[in-house]
């Protein structure tokens, strides 16, 4: 999988998710998250698997994100990548290529994970909700995009008895799952705007719709 793939894949994490919640349903878990979480900081990991479950890629990074819509996602390993969005415009950054690619805000995130909890709309408008039951003391909810042009077959959210968002698995189309872990949340910090705001470095090379 090449590193624009990689970042885009990503992406369509992004932004997101964790939170501190109330003992309740998976469902009711990502309701109050979306409701209750203005900003949110925290660090990840992400494992990427073929369609037969064999290891690909591992890296790891932080993510903040500002509902509605902006969101700052940045690779340390093992490559470093910056994606950030403002709401208008999506910025993808590779610091080795030099190479910023800049896409629509709406085109980029279709019905992705940044659609479904940093976005504006109801959760219901872009995604089927399907409670999954517990396992290994996870609740597990099952979220399939209503547009058929999504990138992913499914998004699947594992919330632990407490209701804080641990986990995100996703099914993409090429058959390939990513697994999301997430740890170190600060929930509502106070984060200043100009870090939703990105200026491609000299000399790089710009790609846009």
């Amino acid at each position: 999988m090449n590193r624009s793939r990689c970042a885009s894949t990503l992406l369509l994490f992004l932004a997101s998710l964790i939170a501190t919640l109330v003992e309740a349903s998976a469902t009711e878990s990502l309701k109050n998250f979306i409701q209750e979480t203005r900003t949110a900081r925290a660090n990840f990991s992400q494992t990427l698997y073929d369609k037969n479950a064999r290891t690909i890629q591992e890296s790891n990074g932080t993510m903040l994100f500002e509902r509605p819509e902006k969101f700052r996602w940045t690779y340390e390993k093992p490559y470093e990548q910056l994606i950030v969005g403002d709401g208008k415009q999506v910025w993808f950054y590779d610091q080795d290529l030099n190479q910023v690619t800049i896409r629509q805000f709406n085109i980029a995130i279709g019905s992705s994970p940044a659609a479904l909890l940093a976005g504006s709309s109801t959760i219901e408008d872009n995604f089927v909700l399907n409670e999954l039951g517990l396992q290994n003391q996870i609740e597990w909810l099952e979220a399939i995009p209503k547009s058929k042009e999504s990138a992913f077959e499914f998004i699947q959210m594992g919330f632990s008895p407490e209701g804080i968002l641990r986990i995100m698995a996703l099914r993409d189309s090429f058959g390939q799952t990513t697994l999301l872990t997430f740890s170190d949340l600060d929930k509502n910090p106070q984060l200043p705007a100009e870090i939703f705001k990105f200026i491609p470095p000299k000399n790089a090379d710009i790609i846009s719709d």
